[in-house]
């Protein structure tokens, strides 16, 4: 039974990717009016489907919204009865349906053009109604559902995510959107906490590794692991000096070095990496990933030491 479930998984795969595959070699053109047509509207995006095609058409809404480009879901039983008051004039709106003939969805095609909407069709019907009456169409047709009874859309709405989220992805790049955009979307989410909240606001500033150029070994290691960062701070009048690190110990351990005999100033690291405390968190993890370092001495307008900041 283990095996025959491999196969199925491992033909569902290969019906996935031969439809993926089928879809990338004759949808350029589509792409390329969806999105001029999309970037040169100030308006918003709707997506409207029914059944399974409704489940994907939120999800394709809610990817656009998220990543520049303003959408939302309109369910077209409720658009016919009153919500189709949603859609402004110019919109421009996707309507999902593999046969092109859901009679909720052809029921708003004249109320749309009336609005002078732009309608943009997932279909696997070329010659459908919806087609017919489509600005632009992207073919979403396939050789077989997954479905062993070749029923159930399956092969179908993985190809209509897929064609969603690649429309997102290019309107992404069309637009530049980036990843401080990113973060005005998603304030709740880890990479917006990185990107809205500031150096000071995280960094560590209490109970700091702090030593003098003078202080021998033995008192900076003490420091060091009272601090938990993994270095010790080297300064003078709170003026950073430099830093020692845990390697830094490791190798004066593997030299055989008497840390009685040997001072902070002595085999501190000069010019240490820095950053301001009023600088986004996403700008010392980034500063961290180009360096190679796990900590960032964090200093004020006044080039003091404010804290350390350590992102993992």
């Amino acid at each position: 039974m283990h095996q025959d479930n491999i196969k199925l998984v491992k033909k569902l795969c290969l019906t996935y990717t031969e439809a993926i595959n089928r879809f990338s070699n004759n949808s350029s053109n589509a792409f390329d009016l969806a999105v001029k047509k999309i970037i040169n509207s100030d308006n918003h995006i709707v997506v409207c489907g029914m059944g399974k095609s409704g489940h994907v058409g939120r999800k394709i809404a809610a990817t656009l919204a998220s990543t520049g480009s303003p959408s939302f879901f309109l369910h077209p039983a409720e658009a016919i009865h009153g919500d189709l008051g949603m859609v402004k004039r110019n919109d421009v709106v996707i309507l999902i349906s593999y046969s092109g003939e859901t009679e909720e969805i052809l029921k708003l095609i004249n109320p749309l053009k009336n609005l002078n909407a732009t309608i943009i069709s997932f279909t696997g019907n070329q010659r459908s109604s919806l087609s017919k009456n489509s600005d632009i169409i992207f073919d979403i047709s396939i050789d077989k559902e997954a479905c062993p009874l070749n029923l159930a859309p399956t092969t179908s709405s993985m190809l209509t995510m897929v064609v969603g989220d690649a429309l997102a992805i290019t309107l992404m790049e069309a637009r530049g959107f980036a990843e401080e955009d990113f973060a005005l979307t998603h304030p709740g989410g880890n990479l917006g906490k990185n990107l809205n909240n500031l150096i000071k606001d995280k960094m560590v500033n209490k109970n700091l590794p702090l030593v003098g150029e003078d202080d021998l070994m033995s008192y900076v290691i003490i420091k060091m692991s009272e601090g938990r960062l993994g270095l010790a701070i080297v300064h003078k009048n709170n003026e950073l000096k430099g830093i020692i690190t845990d390697g830094d110990l490791r190798r004066l351990i593997q030299k055989g070095i008497n840390f009685n005999d040997v001072k902070a100033g002595d085999i501190m690291s000069h010019n240490p990496l820095i950053i301001n405390e009023n600088l986004k968190l996403i700008d010392a993890q980034n500063k961290m990933i180009e360096s190679k370092v796990q900590a960032l001495v964090v200093t004020n307008s006044e080039n003091h030491i404010s804290g350390v900041i350590q992102i993992y």
